[in-house]
């Protein structure tokens, strides 16, 4: 797990970095909130540990940029702005916890503990992944080796089923009733056309591919050559 830390008290900082270290986490630790949205925007964290009063851009502006970049990140605020309404603001602009200086290091430690549980589940819940295709449940948008694809709706729901179901052989009488709500009919081509478009998108420029006909059977969405 990997956690950014926007700190610029440097004592404060050194002691989280070292602390959430020896905790058994890979730590990044940043003294500006303009370095904190860089690093927040190019790198990938599991969690960012941020602060409220930072030279450069505050930490409002930090998480603000953060969540219009569409990054969903679990962020937890400390800071020494303890008032109800600064806790509000930072939970409306999108924090999933606020803790305030002065802490005891166990309990910060806990509460990073139970975001990046939380950010697992929710991960696991909301997107479904196979190589570097992914598919974000909530967002309705999807993405292969980090390029924007986009779909109809029944494109998206005929990979979502395909996702769902990955290293299954679907027949066509399945997608049929649970992508499109009919009964499947050998007189028409929909399911041929469908999976065609869909190849198109999400397969012909990019390698592995991932959806194969079984001649016969059906569709299966699988890293073709893997077990």
């Amino acid at each position: 797990m990997k956690i950014l830390i926007v700190e610029d008290e440097t004592k404060t900082g050194n002691y989280l970095r070292q602390g959430l270290a020896e905790a058994g986490f890979s730590v990044d630790l940043v003294r500006d909130g303009m370095d904190g949205v860089h690093a927040g925007l190019t790198e990938t964290y599991d969690l960012i540990v941020l602060d409220v009063m930072l030279p450069g851009l505050d930490g409002w502006h930090v998480l603000q940029t953060l969540r219009r970049a569409g990054k969903e990140i679990p962020v937890l605020f400390l800071t020494a702005r303890d008032s109800v309404d600064d806790r509000v603001k930072g939970l409306e602009l999108g924090a999933d916890d606020y803790l305030v200086k002065p802490f005891a290091f166990s309990e910060l430690l806990a509460r990073v503990r139970t975001l990046l549980r939380r950010g697992a589940r929710s991960k696991e819940a909301d997107v479904l992944q196979a190589a570097d295709l992914e598919l974000d449940l909530l967002r309705r948008r999807v993405s292969r080796a980090g390029k924007r694809i986009d779909l109809t709706a029944k494109e998206f729901a005929l990979l979502e089923l395909l996702l769902r179901r990955r290293g299954e052989v679907l027949p066509r009488s399945l997608i049929a009733s649970q992508v499109w709500d009919m009964n499947f009919d050998s007189d028409t081509n929909v399911i041929e056309v469908a999976v065609r478009r869909l190849r198109a998108k999400i397969d012909d420029d990019f390698e592995p591919k991932l959806i194969r006909t079984v001649r016969g059977m059906g569709y299966v969405l699988e890293e073709q050559g893997c077990p």
